[in-house]
């Protein structure tokens, strides 16, 4: 029996210490469209129904965890486009490379230390 009904929606929250220029990452660099904003708090839209949002720690209850143990994994249809497009916007995305689990895949850092990953299943042709 599932306790939780399906969620409308869903939002990742990054707790930072360097809130600033985690926030102009995700707006100007990665161009992601604002959805809510005030002082200490500035929520992103992925998707329809995806948020990601980073909230000054310094205003928090919650402390940074400073990219220790988290991840943040986006499926993607076609990741070279992505790719291409992170490289021209000044960030460092690592190679794509084969995953085990069947994606080809690639990783990049927000300025906290947030581990941001792209993937896409592979072909079943390879």
């Amino acid at each position: 029996m599932n306790i939780l009904p399906p969620a409308e929606r869903t939002n990742t929250i990054f707790y930072c210490d360097k809130w600033s220029e985690t926030v102009a990452f995700y707006e100007k660099q990665l161009g992601l469209p604002v959805t809510f904003r005030s002082d200490w708090f500035v929520e992103f839209g992925l998707s329809e129904t995806a948020r990601v949002s980073i909230a000054d720690a310094s205003r928090a209850t919650i402390r940074s965890a400073a990219g220790k143990g988290i991840t943040l994994s986006l499926q993607m249809k076609n990741i070279r486009p992505v790719w291409n497009s992170l490289k021209e916007a000044g960030v460092s995305p690592t190679a794509i490379k084969d995953h085990p689990m069947q994606a080809r895949v690639f990783y990049f850092f927000d300025p906290e230390g947030h581990r941001i990953e792209i993937w896409s299943p592979k072909s079943k042709g390879g």
